[in-house]
């Protein structure tokens, strides 16, 4: 069964222009943390998510997938 993904943090990270070891030293956190969020293995907490969109300068609805596709 193919897992969906929950965030957009690794797709918005690569449109900026940015990697997953710039948002783990931004936001002082694990690099193997920020990658289990860029792969969707586990979920930031939402004050995180609107620190990670603060510092990509995108709106956190932004970082989400949408539950459904229109």
């Amino acid at each position: 069964m193919k897992k969906e993904p929950l965030n957009r943090i690794k797709i918005v990270l690569l449109e900026k222009g940015k990697t997953s070891k710039w948002l783990a030293a931004q936001l002082k956190k694990n690099i193997s943390t920020v990658s289990r969020w860029c792969t969707n293995d586990t979920q930031p907490p939402l004050e995180t998510l609107d620190k990670i969109a603060k510092l990509l300068k995108v709106d956190r609805r932004d970082l989400i997938q949408p539950s459904i596709e229109k």
